[in-house]
Order: structure tokens, then sequence, then C-alpha cells
């Protein structure tokens, strides 16, 4: 089959632009900037904003997986919120104009959602039927907010287009934890190797997360399973507390000593690293209701294991085309 990747030049497009690759797909990376080559990989350019050649890719495709916004490890400043916004709605807009138009329609869009859409929560975990979206803004900084409106937005997008001959994912996507360089794991076992992987501000605030295999294997679960639309939680069924999640990250690095942060030694510590709070202090426990009902199972399901896997890789050399 063939799978369109618009914005796979990123982070996660790399993982799971390889991954389908390698079982097989013939793959088209949608991108705005030259790109490394990758086996299997073919790459177009486009402008994320508006029609071009590139739509003639989406038609007659199986596929379309959108990744495409600005990165999230920024800081929150109003210009960066604002290229954060545009970018996503933008791109879905225009996705979804493609397939709209297209002669030969894709049978399923999958688009890049963000699990931040629900509520800053210490109690019941959200799941896609009873969550809640967003919470009560009087419990949280006022511009957490923003990127609560940011993910609607973006799912709004993509529901309202009119593609009636194909089915639509939102994946509402947890902290994807990789050992592919320039990813949130790379970060976290930088500073706990420093011995900075403390828990942040009492450690309480939940992490939802899951693993790079079960992010490609949910991926392609989805791609198979034409009863699932709307939007999925993408995340290990067992979100832990940041203290705890920590605690296992230095257990697998082999780190005895994490120095704990207060709250205000985040806000230095992000402020310095150009990126920002809500990252680390948003609770966000999120399980994949939708995921296990269907009948998926986690490879890992736990974060422990998980850890341990994934700091195992991590020290292995990259393989280069």
């Amino acid at each position: 089959m063939k799978v369109v990747i618009p914005g796979g030049t990123g982070h996660l497009g790399r993982v799971l632009s390889r991954a389908l690759a390698g079982q097989g797909y013939e793959v088209v990376v949608l991108t705005r900037h030259d790109a490394r080559p990758e086996p299997g990989v073919r790459h177009v350019r486009w402008d994320g904003r508006g029609p071009g050649a590139w739509t003639a890719e989406v038609d007659g495709s199986d596929v379309v997986l959108n990744l495409a916004g600005r990165s999230v490890n920024c800081r929150y400043t109003r210009a960066n919120l604002r290229e954060m916004l545009n970018s996503r709605v933008d791109s879905a807009r225009v996705v979804g104009g493609a397939i709209a138009r297209a002669a030969r329609p894709p049978r399923v869009w999958l688009q890049m959602s963000t699990a931040t859409i629900y509520a800053h929560t210490f109690a019941a975990p959200n799941d896609e039927t009873t969550g809640i979206l967003g919470g009560d803004e009087r419990e949280v900084p006022a511009y957490w907010s923003c990127s609560v409106d940011i993910a609607k937005a973006w799912e709004r997008e993509q529901r309202v287009a009119p593609t009636p001959d194909t089915r639509k994912v939102a994946l509402r996507t947890a902290m994807v934890m990789s050992p592919e360089p320039g990813g949130a794991l790379a970060m976290l076992l930088r500073l706990t190797r420093l011995g900075l992987g403390g828990p942040v501000a009492g450690g309480g605030q939940y992490m939802s997360w899951i693993h790079e295999d079960d992010l490609i294997r949910a991926i392609t679960f989805l791609i198979e399973h034409d009863g699932l639309s709307g939007p999925v939680n993408l995340a290990a069924p067992e979100p832990l507390p940041y203290g705890e999640f920590l605690r296992d990250l230095r257990a697998a690095a082999g780190v005895r000593v994490g120095l704990p942060a207060t709250r205000w030694m985040a806000e230095i510590g992000a402020f310095v690293l150009r990126s920002d709070t809500e990252l680390l202090l948003k609770s966000r426990r999120v399980v994949p209701g939708r995921l296990r009902d269907a009948g998926f199972e986690f490879r890992y399901p736990q974060w422990p294991a998980a850890a341990e896997d994934l700091v195992r890789r991590s020290r292995r050399p990259l393989k280069t085309p």
C-alpha cells in the first residue's frame, strides 16, 4: 500500500516512515525542506499551506498520515503559539482539500493530535469516552489553555473536511519514548545521566507515554481496522506519576542520584532549554480505551520494562543509510 506522510521529516516522521517502509509500504514524505535520503522513502516538496503538485501523491494513495505542525518543544510565546496553531490547522485544511478533490481518495486519513487536549488531572484517567477536554482554567496557568485550544482546532479541521469516502482518525498521542535522537527520551536521559533526573515540583503529576514500538504497531492496527474512526488515544495503559517515571528511568540507566527540582527551578531550566514547563508540569493521565476495546495488545504496557528496553537501544550506534 502507498502511504503519504505530510510533515514526515521530524522526529516521529523519521520513526514512522522508516518503520512503514520496512513493512513494505510505498512511503512518500511531504516536506518543506531538503531531507536526508532514507531507504524506501521518497520525498516530495510541499508548503503545508496550499495545493500544488504534491496533491497527485494523495490521489490514488491508500493512507494519509498527517504529522505536520510546528514542534511544541519551544517557549510558549504569543508568536510561537500562533505558529503552532496555524501550522496545524493550515496543513489539516490543505490535506483535507486534497483528499476531497482526489479521483481515488485514500481509504484512511490518520491525523496527528495530542493527549494534552485532556484536562490537567490527578483523579480519574481520561479515555476517549469519559475524558474531560480542557478543564477549569483557574486550576492551571492561563496559557496552558492555549495548547488545548490548538488541539481542538486541529481536530476540528479534520472533522469538518468533506471527505465522505475516507475514514478519519484523530491520533491523541502521548509522549513518545524512542531511542531516535532529538526526542523526549534523549533529553530525559541526558538530564538523568547528569544527576538531574529527580522529581519536578513534587513529582505527583501524571506522565502519559507510549513506547516507539507500540506507536508503530498501533498505527498499523488503525490502518487495518476499518471499524475505528474519530479520536483514538495513543498512550500506554499505565500512566504513572512523574517522580516514579524518572525513578524507573534512573534505574534503567544505572544512575543512583536524581536531584529534585522545585517549580521555579523548572521554570529556569525550561527557559535555558528554550522549552516550556507545561511539558513537565501538566498532569496527563490518559489511557487507550478504544484501542484496548478493539483488541490491541501493548508490547510495553508498563514503564519499567519499556525504560530498560529503550535505554539499552539508545546505547546502540545508529545505522546510517
